[in-house]
Parts: structure tokens; sequence; C-alpha cells
């Protein structure tokens, strides 16, 4: 291992705060600028050259980021001015670890104190090869967790596309009409058995041009509906068991990811019994109801829900994927058509008010069936994702603080 030493943030690194620049002075360019939040937009010109390392002065307080090429640092920023011969991805993940709720001033309006957290006793290796081996298998986990849900978002968005094609758009219809053999999501053709459900016509309705053979439904038609509950807080035994318990936040920060597979609380059994609140079969659609309205999450894991939501199973056989984008295209109606005369809610009624052209049991389980291997990627995507985001929670602090030598985390990150 490298030699630690223990010495002040101001003498490893110098951090500095950034530089303003109003809107109406941004040109077009290709320069991003970093606010406390991120990356936030773009300019022609850059103020500090990169690799650069930013996180919140004012605003949001906490995040940390890296970027590797020039960037311009917003004045709610501080960011890393001189690395001192330091490695700057290994800076990156060290300030990652600090506190900075303990540098911040006590104003209205919280913000870190640049001189105070100068101050700041840490403990680092003197080597910057050695900082940059441990950087580097942090990196590598980030670098997979990018991946998946990069592949995510292209999963999802290719079931998203046939969904459109076959229920909102009717391709394969329109295809039979013009005597063509309609497309496949990935070939060239659709299976002739899959191709001969569609009809060859579309006919007049209150929603314009249909299928043949094709109803008009309200979405309630085709859904049952499921409410939540919260177990009393004050009962200690309902709390902290092994039952997920879905509320808002717990939506996926990405809706490529689609699938929620744990919650930040859970309930006991007993919590289960004495509330309202019901466990949810994997495959049902969750949908925020009120406060953030609309959106949606597919259950992996059984779980509960407060009453800020609904959860969603399609009815009379419906299949979860189909019914899944079906709420997906529906929600911006919805939200639209929310109920309340103090907070917009998603009330049973406001699933009358968003009328689908339905083809029929038959077609929907086929795109189930279609998509569910694109589905199963995605959720084990997801799970990969969880593992690794917990790994690399685990190993930061322990190898940023000496506690943890890179051998043995070379044995961790394989498993």
């Amino acid at each position: 291992m490298s030699k630690w030493i223990d010495i002040e943030l101001g003498q490893f690194i110098e951090l500095k705060r950034g530089y303003d620049l109003p809107k109406r002075d941004r040109k077009k360019g290709t320069i991003s600028i970093v606010s406390s939040s991120g990356e936030s937009d773009f300019h022609n010109e850059a103020k500090v050259k990169g690799p650069g390392v930013i996180t919140g002065r004012y605003g949001t307080i906490g995040k940390v980021y890296y970027i590797e090429d020039d960037f311009w640092p917003l004045n709610t920023t501080l960011y890393v001015k001189d690395f001192k011969g330091n490695d700057p991805l290994f800076v990156y993940y060290f300030l990652k670890t600090i506190s900075y709720s303990d540098y911040s001033d006590k104003a209205a309006v919280p913000g870190i104190n640049r001189n105070h957290l100068h101050k700041a006793r840490i403990k680092v290796p003197v080597d910057p090869t050695y900082q940059r081996e441990l950087a580097i298998k942090l990196w590598n986990l980030d670098k997979k967790i990018t991946l998946n849900t990069q592949t995510n978002q292209t999963l999802e968005a290719m079931a998203q596309v046939l969904f459109k094609s076959w229920f909102v758009d009717f391709d394969p219809v329109k295809a039979k009409i013009c005597g063509e053999q309609p497309v496949g999501m990935d070939a060239d053709y659709l299976p002739k058995e899959i191709a001969a459900l569609f009809p060859d016509k579309l006919v007049e309705s209150e929603l314009g041009l249909i299928p043949e053979g094709w109803e008009v439904k309200p979405i309630s038609a085709l859904i049952k509906l499921v409410g939540g509950g919260t177990p009393k807080r004050s009962e200690e035994t309902y709390w902290n068991g092994d039952i997920p318990w879905f509320s808002v936040k717990d939506v996926p920060n990405s809706s490529s990811d689609v699938f929620v597979i744990d919650t930040n609380e859970k309930i006991t059994a007993l919590g289960l019994k004495k509330s309202s609140t019901k466990l949810l079969p994997t495959g049902t659609t969750i949908i925020t109801a009120r406060g953030t309205v609309g959106k949606i999450a597919l259950v992996a894991t059984p779980m509960c829900m407060n009453q800020s939501c609904y959860g969603i199973q399609g009815a009379n056989g419906l299949g979860p994927y189909f019914n899944y984008f079906n709420l997906n295209q529906a929600v911006s109606t919805l939200q639209q058509n929310t109920h309340g005369a103090v907070f917009d809610t998603i009330t049973t009624k406001t699933f009358e008010t968003y009328e689908t052209a339905f083809s029929g049991k038959d077609i929907a389980n086929e795109f189930d069936r279609v998509v569910s291997p694109l589905l199963r990627r995605i959720e084990l995507n997801v799970r990969e994702n969880a593992s690794l985001q917990q790994l690399r929670d685990t190993l930061l602090p322990k190898l940023l603080s000496g506690e943890l030598d890179l051998t043995k985390a070379q044995d961790d990150v394989n498993g």
C-alpha cells in the first residue's frame, strides 16, 4: 500500500468559486455549463480546462461531478482549481466522501463555506499512481452501471416503439391495406401468425380511423385498481420488517429502468395485516396519484404501497407489459384530467377520461410475448445495477480511507 498522510483538504487541493454566466450572455456552443445540480446548459467558451471536479456551493449541496472536457462552472459551484499533483479521478471520488453539511453556512439558504472546507482534516495516499488505481476500481463499477442504464434506454425504447406501432399508429393494419407484409420489430416481417391477427381495414370511430373489429374503450374498462395505505407510524411493530412499501420516492430515477425492485421503507406482516395497504404481486403497475402525479413503475418484487398510489393490473387476463405501456401512453392525458380542489389527484374517475382503440386480448397478449425478452433483460440490468451501486457505495469510504487495500477490493469486485 502507498503511504497515507493526514493533512488539511486545502493542502490536498484548492477549491475555487465558479463564474457568473447569465442566460442572456450564453452563446450557442458545445462547452458544458455546470451548475450545482450538474451539467445544465452549453456555451461557446470554456472557463476551466478539463478534466475537472465540481461540487455544489449553493442549491444542490453534496453532489460531486467529474467532467473530462473543458467546461464553465457556474457561481453556484466550487471547482478544483489546483489538483496539486493528485489524480483528478481520485479527487472526484474522495470529495464524494466529504460531509458537506458540516461546512455549510447557517443562513436561510445554506451554502458551503470554501474556507471552512479547506480546513477539513483528511487522510489520503501520497502516490498519485496508487490514487489512480483506487479510483479506477470505482470508475469501472460506474461504467458498468452506465452501460446497463444505456442498454435499458434502448430496450425500453424498442418496446415503446412497438406498442405505438401496433396500438396507436396501426402500422400492421396500414401495411395490409397497402398489400404489404407488416414489418417486425427486429426482422423484415412480422411472423405470419402474428400478422394474421390484424385486420386489413380501418373504420370510422369517435377517435377517428381505427382497425376494423377493435373497440373504443375507456382505460378504466381494461384495468383493475388496487388502493394503498400506511400502517400507523406510532406502532413500531408495523415498521422495519421485510415487506417493501412503495411511495413516490421509490419511483425509478430513469423511466427506462421501468421496474421497482426495492423500496426505502419496509413494513412487517403485522403492519400489512393492520392497515389498508395490500400486497401487490409482480407484474402490477404502480401509478402515483397525488403530489407528484403520473409516475409509473412495474413491480418486480411483491410489495405494498401508500395511499397516494394505485396498483393497476390488466383486467380479463391482459398481460402486465401491455398494461404498463398502455398506461404509459395514457399518463399525459390522466395528468391533464386530474381532480381535486386543492391538490391535483388521479381518482378512479380520471381513468374514465382516457379512451383508446382496444385490439382485444389476443393481440394485446401477443405484444406481451414479443416484448417479454426485452423487459426481462431490463429487469436483470436493474437488479445488477442495484448490486453494483451497493458494492460501490460500500467500497467507496473503505478504499478512500485506507481501511481496505486494493487487493481486497479486487476480490470484492470479482465476487
